[in-house]
């Protein structure tokens, strides 16, 4: 029986009207009040256990929680006073802890169950006034550290998060001090900073720079003041207690008592650079809730459409013309969206956030069975989309929102596939405007998505990309998505798959295969590189060692051709060798590494042989990232020489054409901050196993004195009266402990030392990489006006004017509510997608964006050499374009203003 409440509790309120069905949820109620009431006395801990856990873990259930707890509290006080204290001391922690997730749900906690007359209406008044308060001292120059606003931002969400569940009892009960707090909020949202969220933008547009833009504390405090207008009218909020109100009310509400916030962080220093940081820091702990990125029209989710349709194309179509938006809906209006709204979304986040802590089958099941009242597989599809998108780094890895996609349209196979090729065309149409991450992880996605689909796709719809200038992003998009797909398949596979669009395949990559430069033919004139190369390939055949080989190059090589030949044929030879597979490639750098590593003494040495990486495998960007990726793994090549090697002017040229560049210099970067946390991982463990070495050498020697120490009479002469057997086993104990006590401590300073020199060399590796791109992005970017005006790259070159296709492009709009504009391309009018920006400025844009995407990636390692940056590199007559990517990046103002 224990198992069946647990079971009521857990499916409570799961077919009441809010939720989508039509069940009566005060006979739920009922019922499972009356299956708790007979088990109270076996099991009245767990009851209290697991209630404040369904509140923790469902937190969209709480008003019905808060009626059980209600009705409990008219026979047991002592059961529901527990449960007010105990909320109160996890809100205490969560608040001295930073936990905001737990933050946010006690509140909605506490909110339940003062409307189940649980709580006192004036405790939770103190409650929000105690983090208003705190909020306005954080803010406050002299007694608090306006840098971290973060946190008290959060603060003041969670109270306004928390009304929609509580507002209107708190309105009915405790008027004037309820106008109190939201005169409160008032003041404080008219004192703060307002927070521009350019830098954290899916799409790339000058709406971040307008002033009139609402950030998301202040759209969301404009929504909570429609909702009070409306009288705290919620529908999708259910109000269960409403039907207990009369036996509710003889309960005794117990008083909450006043919360401490944790104070604020004094400011050591006036300095710009230590408010950056610490503004850094607090960003990190309390990140802002961006503007949220809408793919379909908003009222798309509450209208059924048919969808007896299977095949792709036709999906695109239909999709196309329902996500088409009026002409006439206005960006105002969008504005004041009902609550209604933000709580579904809310929702839906919430239960994505935590269904992933299972399996992906259990989460795309509990994605399925989201309880709402409409259809929402555009909302979910939004969702998971704005997640994986979401900058600077989405809350899991980008993988597990492809593998929930995949187990989704496995799952909702007449309706979500649709919606998912919408989203697509919708972010297709928008692609020249997308941040250059977000876009690289939808390569990613789409690429690895379509390999679980057999890769059907309606590619002749993008067919027209063909006609494009070669640098136009529609068409590196599609370029870069057949790419990676051959990686994941092979290069006939992928040809079959795009046989309806015979013209995209002038886009696909040359078939892979290795170009040895020394191949035997019959035809070809033999050199003394082919002659050596035989030579190399019949000593490594032979197990001939390293050292034998060596000594063979410095013999027979070098003295005759010299050391760059050297290089030339034994790296062509080696990569020849390992050209089979990844494992075969891995073999032979472990094997023959040091031969590389010995004719590679230097930067311009490590440069020629990652040119000979790419002459052997250019018909393989696959291939040539993972060899210089492993090659540096095992240091073969240094990070600064990757970096160099990534702008010279070869790979410079393919900077707005192609993602090969990116990408290794994606994996140096990351391989360097990786070595550098997987370090201080192994030295904090280290130094724990140091510490218990310590105190277990301390505690075997001190058993060995005591027992040393421990003496008799014999003969007149003292002696051990211990067994010398058992004082041997001693002093081996002891002798042991000490050895292990020093060889944790030397590994401790090797790894130390470790840390050290890789800090150094990552600190040289932020100065190379933003050299680089200021002198690359110099020579390139338009100068500035003699009337002072940055060049808007995004105006347009009226020579270049290459249009296509049709398509019946479907819409996006990106935070209209937020007062943005939307100049997404209408549905369903025949419109021609033309490119007229010239491939100077394409170029520009895609280095530029690039340049903030890697200052907010690693934005934490920036901000510890700042200082350093800004006296070597962010110094003189900098262009201002250059300047606002690097400090967008790492949400630095800057004064100057510009055209992304």
């Amino acid at each position: 029986m224990s198992a069946g409440w647990r079971t009521l509790l857990l499916r409570i309120g799961d077919r009441c009207p809010e939720y989508g069905g039509s069940a009566d949820h005060k006979e739920h109620i009922e019922t499972c009040y009356g299956v708790l009431c007979r088990e109270y006395e076996h099991s009245k801990d767990a009851m209290f256990e697991f209630l404040l856990q369904c509140a923790d873990q469902l937190p969209h259930k709480i008003p019905f929680f808060g009626v059980l707890i209600g009705l409990i509290n008219l026979e047991n006080e002592d059961f529901a006073k527990g449960i007010v204290d105990t909320t109160h001391a996890n809100l205490q922690d969560a608040l001295h802890n930073e936990n905001r997730d737990r933050i946010r749900i006690l509140l909605r906690f506490l909110c339940g169950l003062m409307c189940s007359k649980v709580v006192l209406p004036n405790s939770i008044i103190e409650t929000f006034e105690a983090l208003l308060s705190s909020a306005a001292t954080i803010l406050d120059e002299e007694t608090g550290n306006p840098s971290w606003q973060p946190r008290a931002d959060f603060y003041v969400y969670c109270i306004l998060a928390s009304l929609p569940w509580g507002g209107s009892e708190l309105f009915e009960q405790v008027p004037d001090e309820f106008e109190r707090v939201l005169v409160g909020i008032q003041s404080y949202i008219s004192i703060r900073r307002h927070f521009d969220d350019i830098a954290f933008s899916v799409f790339e547009t000058d709406e971040g720079n307008s002033p009139n833009k609402k950030d998301f504390i202040e759209d969301l405090w404009e929504r909570i003041q429609v909702l009070s207008r409306n009288g705290w009218k919620v529908k999708s909020v259910p109000k269960p207690h409403l039907s207990f109100e009369a036996q509710l009310v003889a309960g005794v509400s117990h008083r909450f008592s006043p919360i401490s916030c944790p104070p604020p962080t004094i400011s050591q220093s006036s300095s710009e650079i230590v408010k950056g940081q610490e503004k850094h820091e607090a960003d990190l702990k309390y990140p802002q809730r961006l503007r949220r990125l809408h793919i379909f029209p908003t009222n798309k989710a509450e209208k059924p459409y048919p969808l007896a349709v299977s095949r792709p194309e036709t999906l695109s179509l239909l999709f196309s013309r329902l996500l088409c938006r009026s002409s006439s809906s206005s960006p105002l209006l969008s504005s004041a969206l009902p609550v209604l709204v933000m709580v579904r979304r809310a929702r839906a986040e919430s239960r994505l956030r935590r269904s992933r802590r299972s399996r992906r089958k259990e989460c795309a099941f509990y994605l399925v069975s989201l309880p709402v009242p409409f259809r929402y597989e555009y909302l979910m599809a939004e969702t998971i989309f704005s997640q994986l998108l979401l900058l600077p780094n989405p809350p899991f890895r980008p993988i597990y929102y492809t593998l929930v996609i995949i187990d989704l349209c496995k799952a909702l196979p007449g309706a979500f596939p649709s919606v998912v090729v919408g989203a697509v065309h919708a972010l297709f149409d928008r692609i020249s405007n997308m941040d250059m991450e977000c876009r690289t992880r939808l390569i990613l996605w789409f690429s690895h998505h379509l390999s679980n689909f057999q890769f059907i796709w309606p590619w002749q719809e993008w067919a027209y990309v063909k006609d494009l200038p070669k640098w136009a992003p529609q068409r590196v998009f599609v370029q870069e998505v057949l790419e990676r797909e051959i990686r994941l398949s092979y290069f006939d596979k992928i040809k079959q798959s795009i046989e309806d669009a015979v013209e995209l395949e002038e886009l696909l990559p040359p078939k892979a295969g290795p170009n040895f430069r020394y191949h035997s033919d019959e035809g070809k004139e033999s050199t003394d590189g082919h002659r050596l190369s035989k030579e190399l390939v019949a000593m490594v055949r032979g197990r001939k060692t390293q050292g034998d080989i060596i000594s063979w190059v410095d013999e027979k090589i070098i003295p005759v051709n010299g050391a760059k030949f050297a290089l030339d044929v034994v790296s062509q030879t080696l990569l020849d060798i390992g050209s089979k597979s990844f494992t075969h490639l891995i073999t032979v750098l472990e094997r023959y590494g040091q031969i590389i590593s010995k004719l590679c003494p230097n930067e311009e040495m490590q440069l020629l042989l990652m040119d000979e990486v790419s002459a052997y495998w250019k018909n393989s960007t696959q291939m040539i990232a993972i060899a210089i990726d492993r090659m540096m793994g095992y240091r073969l090549l240094s990070n600064l020489a990757i970096v160099k090697w990534v702008f010279s002017p070869a790979n410079v040229d393919q900077f707005h054409v192609s993602d090969r560049p990116w990408e290794i210099l994606r994996n140096a970067v990351s391989k360097t901050y990786n070595r550098i946390f997987d370090l201080r991982k192994e030295i904090q463990t280290l130094r724990k196993g140091l510490q218990a070495a310590k105190e277990a050498s301390e505690k075997a020697a001190r058993e060995l004195e005591e027992a040393k120490s421990i003496i008799e009479i014999v003969d007149g002469q003292p002696v051990p009266s211990e067994n010398p057997g058992r004082l041997r086993r001693l002093q081996a104990r002891a002798d042991k402990a000490k050895e292990g006590e020093v060889t944790t401590e030397e590994s401790l300073e090797a790894k130390e030392a470790l840390l050290a020199r890789g800090l150094e060399e990552s600190k040289e590796l932020l100065r190379l990489l933003f050299k680089s791109f200021v002198e690359v992005l110099t020579e390139r970017l338009p100068p500035i006006s003699a009337d002072g005006d940055v060049p808007n790259l995004r105006a347009g070159d009226p020579n270049v004017n290459s249009s296509a296709r049709d398509p019946e492009a479907t819409t996006m709009e990106i935070d209209n509510e937020n007062g943005g504009d939307n100049d997404s391309q209408l549905n369903g009018q025949n419109k021609k997608i033309s490119h007229n920006v010239g491939e100077l400025e394409q170029w520009c844009l895609c280095t530029l964006g690039y340049l903030k995407s890697f200052s907010r990636q690693y934005a934490t390692e920036i901000w510890s050499h700042i200082a350093m940056l800004d006296q070597e590199i962010f110094v003189g007559n900098i262009h201002p374009l250059i300047r606002k990517a690097a400090f967008s990046g790492l949400c630095r103002p800057t004064s100057e203003g510009s055209h992304l």
